[in-house]
């Protein structure tokens, strides 16, 4: 990851934890009784973002493959909450970082996992594909 697109996923991931966790943290804290379910999923895609960040900057074949299944996750998770929000809107009082498969995001939720999935399948982050 110490080159190119492989710096901006990273990047992207870093920011979006961020983002995610801060939004999640204000939102729990102040006003969680006002859609918990939104609010509770944005903390658990922080925690998601933050391990995949965390397991793009480690490196390895054990990270590689635990961001690999947090990716998958990741893109199941926002295909899932992307469709419950647009099959039974009143479910989410207010959004999520997945709502409407990131919509509110530029759809990056959406893009962040397919671009990570073929990022890691295709070998690029290991220190054997850095000397291609």
């Amino acid at each position: 990851m110490s080159s190119g697109p492989g710096k901006l996923l990273v990047t992207l991931y870093g920011i979006f934890t961020v983002g995610a966790a801060s939004r999640s943290a204000v939102q729990l804290s102040t006003r969680f009784h006002e859609a918990p379910l939104a609010y509770l999923l944005s903390a658990g895609a922080a925690l998601v973002y933050a391990f995949i960040t965390l397991s793009l900057v480690r490196g390895g074949e054990g990270a590689r493959r635990a961001a690999l299944a947090c990716c998958a996750l990741e893109l199941f998770g926002v295909l899932a909450v992307g469709t419950w929000t647009l099959v039974e809107p009143s479910a989410f009082p207010d959004a999520t970082v997945w709502s409407d498969y990131g919509m509110g995001y530029l759809f990056i939720p959406v893009l962040l996992p397919v671009t990570g999935l073929w990022w890691l399948r295709r070998g690029h982050h290991s220190p054997a594909a850095a000397g291609r």
